[in-house]
């Protein structure tokens, strides 16, 4: 049986990991270098790695970071940020991802993912995806949750894995930062129509909330979360122990 994965989150500003709440308020945390290879010496399975307002200043991604992260990281390491061209992709993978994370820019050019995926493989093409619930519709939001594209949540993740994306993180507005529980309505929704990878992020605030989200949607594949690590309120190690011991298989 396939590992369930354990990813923390990095949302870098301005060179700093940050952390707020319903992607607002964001407050200082670490430094993105020393935090990621914390991450890798106590169990992460994987990194994810974003430059949050990169695409609403329209800038490219912090490419002397990513440098430096990726060069004392030893685990695979996801980037997204300003993504809006192949020539972004190729910028992000020379400078040590393994993954590249696309939203805003799959918005703005629905080609791109199909482009990216051509030239190098649906495994390096995730679809990052910030939703909320507008009028009991899911709605895919841009610019680092900023706008609401009106685009319908569910079938814009289907239309863009049929166009190639080889993995999905469903980012959940609405309980990002509360920690009372992933959005289970919504990822079980996604997992019943794609069939790639799907890794939850927003909403963990306990051990027991990955417990329940594993449990309740034995498809998953991941789960993300950012501030309950950073801040040690769940620690990687003792998660994994919970997880086996619930007979939800992971790397220990």
């Amino acid at each position: 049986m396939i590992t369930k994965r354990i990813i923390p989150c990095l949302d870098v500003k301005n060179g700093r990991v940050v952390k707020g709440t319903n992607f607002k308020d964001l407050h200082d945390v670490s430094s993105p270098i020393d935090l990621a290879s914390y991450y890798s010496s106590i169990g992460a399975d994987e990194l994810v790695f974003y430059d949050i307002s990169a695409s609403y200043e329209g800038r490219k991604i912090f490419t002397d970071i990513l440098k430096k992260t990726a060069e004392n990281v030893f685990i695979p390491l996801t980037v997204g940020g300003g993504i809006n061209t192949l020539e972004d992709f190729s910028l992000v993978l020379s400078s040590g991802a393994d993954k590249v994370s696309v939203n805003s820019g799959a918005i703005k050019d629905p080609t791109l993912i199909k482009k990216a995926a051509s030239l190098y493989g649906s495994q390096c093409v995730v679809l990052s995806v910030d939703v909320k619930k507008v009028d009991n519709e899911y709605h895919v939001f841009s610019m680092g949750g900023r706008v609401d594209t009106k685009k319908e949540a569910l079938s814009w993740i289907k239309y863009c894995v049929e166009q190639g994306a080889g993995e999905v993180v469903v980012n959940s507005i609405d309980t990002d930062g509360v920690k009372k529980g992933f959005d289970i309505e919504l990822l079980k929704k996604v997992c019943k129509i794609i069939s790639v990878p799907v890794i939850a992020s927003g909403g963990a605030g306990c051990e027991e909330d990955f417990i329940t989200l594993f449990k309740e949607i034995p498809s998953l594949d991941a789960a993300l979360a950012a501030s309950i690590f950073h801040f040690k309120e769940v620690n990687i190690k003792s998660l994994k122990q919970n997880m086996k011991e619930n007979n939800i298989p992971t790397r220990i």
